[in-house]
């Protein structure tokens, strides 16, 4: 058996958010707690990904500038 451990923190929505929250939760028979983690997980893969994109692309674009701008012309 192997143990995560896991870090307490409160967060605070609004009524709506909450019931959105909620309501997704029950959709998917999950625990809000579970739908929150995923939602933060998604968005921080999301913006790694993003910043991983720009990275390559700033390496890439001066070498493939005149491809990129035939690329724009077309």
């Amino acid at each position: 058996m192997w143990y995560r451990e896991s870090v307490a923190m409160n967060v605070r929505f609004t009524e709506e958010e909450t019931e959105l929250l909620r309501a997704q939760a029950q959709a998917e028979g999950r625990s809000m707690g579970d739908v929150t983690r995923a939602a933060v997980i998604e968005y921080v893969e999301r913006h790694r990904h993003h910043d991983r994109v720009a990275d390559v692309l700033a390496t890439i674009a001066p070498r493939r500038r005149d491809l990129l701008r035939r690329l724009g012309e077309a």
